[in-house]
């Protein structure tokens, strides 16, 4: 195998160690996947960055057989040069293809703001790891938290990233990513890559490093970078990340997401971990209408304890064994070809992973209906409202 950029400064640095887009990579002499790795799209978010450092490192140092390559990129480098989580947008909220296609199509370089030019690089360089790809293509996108708690695992709900995201023994999110628009794994999964996000834990925290590298290596593993139980070190890597999830369920998935915006003076309750339980009727948060209380006992998931973002916090539940075996099965009698037989659904022709809902018919369905065949992306814009899954 062969090792590009090797580390030159304290892993520990992780802004010094994001001088340059490429963190580094390493490519074996046999045809093999590829895992991508991103860390610091938030550029107050760097333990992604250690990790990814410390992996490349770990693989070097072993002399392990490498398949395929494994590459770390920095994200938003401006954002981590200053300690900020973005500069003038959110750079994991832009990953739509019309507006990459509008991006692209732009000719005065001074109409782009911060993220555009740091979007476009990075882009760039997924492309070109994509198209040097000699197998599969996995993607991982590394984040923290500003909520104190536990890592958990955020993906599309298609079957292959589910049995991926499966290897990993964490807390695993259904319905999380296809509550907001634009990020960067689910653009990735369209796009044909197997993909997941993970939070490690609080953003100053030293163990979200720890978290993040295990997770980084395990991934590494289970993709077919190297052969289970090539690197000593993944053994305690699962131990970990095991004792990490404690009592909390393996799956859960996100019932809704509470959005807000700046003028509705929203604060959340103290207290709450990244991923934590609640009780009906508990007081979550407040903002200028009131209080905001559980409506059910359940999770609460990424409370926002930050100045900057959309997301006040997301509500969840558990998810039992049954049901997603029940789910599995269906989409492999492939279900999903007569769900537009139900009175008031309706497949849109140009994009036949999206479904267009009568809302006085669509209201009576339990979201279960949809939910089991992988629909979970729900909007409503001008009057249609319309429910999609991810292709796959």
């Amino acid at each position: 195998m062969t090792s590009q950029k090797p580390s030159e400064l304290p892993v520990r640095d992780a802004e010094s160690a994001c001088i340059e887009r490429e963190i580094g990579r390493i490519r074996g002499a046999e045809r093999g996947p590829t895992l991508i790795a991103i860390g610091g799209i938030h550029g107050n978010e760097t333990a992604g960055l250690v990790a990814g450092r410390r992996v490349l490192d770990r693989l070097t140092a072993a002399n392990v057989t490498v398949r395929g390559e494994l590459v770390v990129f920095g994200g938003n480098l401006a954002a981590i040069r200053d300690k900020v989580r973005y500069h003038h947008k959110d750079m994991n909220r832009l990953w739509v293809d019309s507006r990459i296609e509008a991006l692209e199509a732009r000719t005065d370089e001074s109409s782009l703001d911060s993220e555009d030019r740091e979007q476009l690089e990075l882009l760039g360089k997924i492309r070109e790891a994509i198209a040097a790809a000699r197998g599969p293509v996995f993607l991982v996108d590394l984040h923290t938290t500003s909520a104190a708690g536990v890592p958990f695992v955020i993906f599309g709900d298609t079957l292959p990233q589910r049995h991926f995201v499966t290897e990993l023994p964490l807390p695993i999110i259904f319905g999380l990513e296809e509550q907001v628009d634009g990020v960067l794994s689910e653009y990735w999964t369209r796009h044909g890559c197997v993909t997941f996000t993970v939070e490690g834990g609080q953003h100053d925290d030293p163990g979200s490093a720890d978290n993040l590298e295990a997770v980084l290596l395990l991934a590494a593993q289970a993709a077919g970078i190297f052969r289970h139980g090539a690197i000593a070190e993944t053994r305690p890597a699962h131990a970990l990340l095991e004792s990490r999830r404690g009592s909390l369920p393996h799956v859960m998935e996100v019932v809704r997401r509470h959005a807000i915006a700046s003028e509705d003076e929203f604060k959340m309750e103290p207290g709450f971990r990244n991923l934590d339980h609640a009780s009906e009727g508990q007081l979550l948060a407040r903002d200028k209408r009131g209080e905001i209380r559980a409506p059910a006992n359940g999770l609460v998931l990424l409370p926002l304890y930050q100045g900057l973002g959309a997301d006040g916090f997301f509500w969840g539940r558990a998810v039992g064994t049954a049901r997603l075996f029940a789910s599995e099965a269906l989409r492999n009698l492939k279900l999903d070809r007569f769900i537009d037989w139900l009175p008031g659904v309706e497949r849109d022709p140009a994009r036949p992973t999206r479904l267009r809902l009568d809302a006085r018919i669509a209201r009576f369905y339990p979201a279960d209906v949809f939910h089991v065949l992988g629909y979970r992306r729900r909007r409503e814009l001008d009057g249609e409202l319309t429910i999609e899954r991810q292709p796959g």
